[in-house]
């Protein structure tokens, strides 16, 4: 059994883990070895610290996606779960928001609170 480099922490950890593996080889399309993917490397992400990983989810989705609203959404992370609160410009902005918290490595479930004015 060996993962491609593209796969997800979960396509990796969940065979890990059903077939008690503690190691597993990570092979490019054209078979070549582009190194090892342990339980340590999986755990990694888990250890991180809940402000850890709010600064994670401020850099990587808030002043990406929303810059000009970053001020007015606060991030909060607590034991996996992650709260988006506050006020952005466009109401197409939240759902892409929430989307892209959740594909932050280590969140487990989010809680998206954001608003946008509604359109009269």
């Amino acid at each position: 059994m060996s993962f491609r480099p593209d796969a997800t922490l979960p396509q990796t950890a969940r065979p890990m883990a059903d077939r008690h593996i503690k190691r597993l080889p990570v092979i490019d399309a054209d078979g070549t070895l582009k190194g090892i993917v342990s339980h340590a490397d999986l755990l990694k992400v888990f250890l991180r610290t809940d402000e850890e990983l709010a600064t994670d989810i401020r850099l990587t989705v808030v002043d990406r996606l929303i810059p000009f609203f970053r001020e007015a959404v606060e991030v909060t992370f607590t034991e996996g779960i992650a709260a988006l609160t506050g006020q952005v410009g466009d109401s197409h902005l939240i759902g892409m928001a929430e989307r892209l918290t959740h594909s932050v490595e280590g969140v487990v479930q989010v809680h998206c609170r954001l608003e946008a004015p509604t359109s009269q």
